[in-house]
């Protein structure tokens, strides 16, 4: 394993997000802010305690895996992107470094800045409201697990793209809506029956009951079927980026 080599491209990436902190760590703490003054101050009060929880600390865990999942797709993509768009990827691709070794750079580095942007979501959120963690290792956990493996989608999603529309085609047009119906500011349960068993085709509503569970105890689903459905999708994520440098597709091409 060349570490030299994965901590070279990591540190790179980590240098060009502290290059940016306006927008990689101004900006989540903005939107929280944001998001507690709307729907903590002004809608909150008017919905009272779900599952025996505030509506605005409900909100926490939700809003952190919202930004989690946004920030480790769009992290990834961008960073195997540019040096396709630069064509330094094929300096990349010539060094003596393996296809592992480049994929544990990028979403090594991905995957810590959305770690990072969650941190302190969660740091700012507690000048707003008292934040309980009732299983602290968990949350730590899901949330690594959660950034990594979505960091390797996002990877995926750079590789495939061919300009920077499609970068932010599946983030916006799939992604970010799934999110949004995944439980991210209401509890599954809220919802009529009909519309609780369609909410469970969607994948997002499984990691976000999870995390919120290692916050207050509560979730809309099981918790070891949120955790097998997370490793199911990572090891999709890694069958297919091992296909993607084996047959060369949308790097080689």
């Amino acid at each position: 394993m060349n570490l030299r080599g994965i901590f070279a491209i990591y540190h790179f990436e980590m240098s060009r997000m502290f290059r940016t902190v306006s927008q990689s760590i101004a900006s989540p703490v903005l939107s929280t802010a944001l998001y507690f003054i709307i729907f903590g101050s002004a809608i909150g009060s008017k919905i009272g305690n779900i599952d025996g929880v505030t509506y605005t600390s409900f909100l926490v865990p939700g809003l952190i895996m919202l930004t989690i999942l946004n920030q480790s797709v769009s992290n990834a993509s961008f960073g195997i992107y540019f040096p396709k768009f630069s064509g330094t990827i094929y300096e990349i691709l010539s060094a003596p470094i393996s296809p592992i070794e480049i994929t544990c750079g990028y979403v090594l580095a991905a995957a810590s800045k959305s770690v990072l942007v969650g941190l302190i979501i969660l740091m700012t959120s507690a000048f707003f409201i008292e934040v309980t963690i009732l299983h602290p290792f968990w949350m730590l956990l899901f949330l690594i697990l959660m950034s990594i493996t979505f960091s390797l989608f996002g990877f995926i999603i750079g590789i495939w793209a061919n300009d920077f529309q499609k970068i932010q085609l599946i983030p916006s047009f799939i992604l970010t809506p799934l999110t949004f119906l995944g439980g991210s500011f209401y509890s599954i349960g809220m919802l009529p029956d009909f519309w609780q068993k369609i909410s469970y085709i969607n994948p997002i509503v499984y990691l976000i009951s999870s995390f919120r569970w290692s916050f207050y105890g509560n979730s809309d689903v099981n918790v070891i079927v949120s955790i097998l459905a997370t490793l199911f999708f990572l090891v999709l994520c890694i069958v297919f980026v091992s296909w993607i440098f084996k047959t060369g597709y949308k790097i080689k091409t």
